[in-house]
C-alpha cells in the first residue's frame, strides 16, 4: 500500500492506494461518530456493500445504506434528496459520517449531501472506478448537474480519507476503465511530460489491467492533484488547470444528454480540441496534436464527437464554471506537459478547432 496526503493544514487527509485494502483498520481513525451512511448504487452495491457494512459494524458503528440508480443522468436534485431522506429516516445526527462507495457520480452526490446535511457532516470517499480514484474523489469538489450545465450546483467538501482499492477495478467494464485513463492522460498533458512518456511506454499494459501499472498511474495522478489542491483548494488560480479538456467536454456531455457519453470520453475529445486550438495559436506543433490523439486512441477513447450545432456547442460552453466576468477562460497547452489558463484566444480559431473534431 502507498499513502499520499492532501496537505490542507488541520484538514490534512490521506489517500490510501493498494489492493485488497482492509477498510476496518484503515477507516477506523476517520469515523468520528457512531453513525455511518453508506451511499452506493445498484451496480456497485451487490459487489462491495456487504464487505464495507460488516467492516464498519465490526467497529461498533451503526450502519445504514442508501442505494441510488447508476448513471450520470441521475446526478440531480431529485436523487440527491433520496440521500437526505435516508439520513433523516435513520435519525442520523451532526456527528454522522457519509461514506461514498462508488464512482464519480456517487462521490459527488454523497459529498454534496454531506456538505448540506445539518450544515455539514463527516465524509469518506471509497472510489470504485479508475476515474474517481485518480480525479473526482480527491480535492473536495462535490455537486450535481443542472439541465443548463454540468456540476453547476455544489460545494467544496473535503473527505476525511480516500481509500483507492485497485482490486475493485477488476469488476470495472472496459469502457469505464478507458474513461478513467482519459483523466490520467490529462495530468500528463497539463503538467508532466515525463509522465506522458511513461504512459506512451505503458498504455498497452494499463488497458490490459496490469495491477502494478494501474497503481503507479493512480499514485502519480493523485500526487499531481494533491499538490495542486494544496496550493489552490477553492480554484482561484492554478487548480483550474485540472479542467484541461473539460470546457469542451462538458459541452459535449450536456448536448448529448448526461450519461450518453461517459465523462472521460467527452474530456478525451475536449483535450484534442484544446490541443488543436493550441496548435492553431502557434503553441503546439502538428506532431504534438497527433501525439495527443495517439495516446487517447491507444486508451480506446474517442478522438471525435458527434456533430453538434456550433451555436449550441458555444452556448453550453458559455455556461461553464470557468466563465469569469462574462469572459470564457480556457485551459490550453503551451507545450505538451505545460498547460496555461487563458482568456486570450481567437474565438474564430476556437470554432475551427471544435468543428474539426466532429464527425
Amino acid at each position: 500500500m502507498q499513502t499520499l496526503y492532501v496537505e490542507l493544514g488541520e484538514r490534512r487527509y490521506p489517500i490510501f492506494i493498494g489492493s485488497d485494502l482492509n477498510p476496518q483498520s484503515l477507516l477506523a481513525p476517520y469515523i468520528h461518530g457512531q453513525q455511518v451512511m453508506i451511499v452506493s448504487n445498484e451496480t456497485v452495491a451487490p459487489l462491495y456493500l456487504e464487505h464495507y457494512q460488516q467492516s464498519i459494524q465490526a467497529l461498533g458503528k451503526t450502519v445504514a445504506t442508501c442505494i441510488l440508480p447508476d448513471g450520470e443522468k441521475y446526478k440531480n436534485s431529485e436523487h440527491l434528496n433520496l440521500i437526505f431522506d435516508a439520513l433523516l429516516q435513520a435519525g442520523f445526527n451532526r456527528d454522522c459520517t457519509v461514506l461514498a462507495l462508488g464512482g464519480g457520480v456517487i462521490g459527488d452526490m454523497a459529498g454534496f449531501a454531506s456538505a448540506c446535511f445539518q450544515r455539514g457532516v463527516y465524509f469518506i470517499q471509497v472510489p470504485t472506478t479508475l476515474l474517481s480514484q485518480v480525479d473526482s474523489s480527491v480535492g473536495g469538489k462535490t455537486g450535481i448537474n443542472h439541465p443548463l450545465g454540468k456540476n453547476m450546483i455544489g460545494a467544496f467538501q473535503q473527505p476525511q480519507v480516500v481509500l483507492a482499492d485497485m482490486s475493485q477495478l477488476d469488476t470495472l467494464p472496459d469502457r469505464e476503465l478507458s474513461a478513467g485513463l482519459s483523466e490520467v492522460i490529462k495530468y500528463a498533458l497539463l503538467g508532466d511530460s515525463d509522465f506522458l512518456v511513461w504512459l506512451e511506454q505503458n498504455m498497452d499494459g494499463l488497458v490490459q489491467r496490469d495491477a502494478h501499472l494501474l497503481a503507479e498511474a493512480v499514485y502519480r495522478s493523485c500526487a499531481h492533484k494533491a499538490r495542486i489542491v494544496a496550493n489552490d483548494e477553492k480554484e482561484q488560480g492554478e487548480r483550474a488547470l485540472l479542467n484541461l479538456g473539460h470546457t469542451f467536454g462538458h459541452a459535449i456531455e450536456s448536448y448529448l444528454g448526461y450519461g450518453e457519453w461517459l465523462h472521460g470520453e467527452a474530456v478525451a475529445v475536449g483535450m484534442i480540441m484544446a490541443a488543436d486550438l493550441s496548435h492553431r495559436m502557434g503553441w503546439l506543433s502538428a506532431d504534438d496534436v497527433q501525439r495527443t490523439k495517439n495516446i487517447i486512441l491507444r486508451a480506446n477513447l474517442p478522438a471525435v464527437c458527434p456533430k453538434i450545432p456550433l451555436d449550441q456547442f458555444l452556448s453550453y460552453m458559455s455556461h461553464d464554471k470557468k466563465v469569469l466576468n462574462g469572459q470564457l477562460r480556457l485551459v490550453l497547452m503551451k507545450q505538451l506537459g505545460k498547460a496555461v489558463i487563458t482568456k486570450e484566444f481567437d474565438v474564430e480559431l476556437m470554432k475551427q478547432a471544435i468543428l474539426a473534431n466532429q464527425r
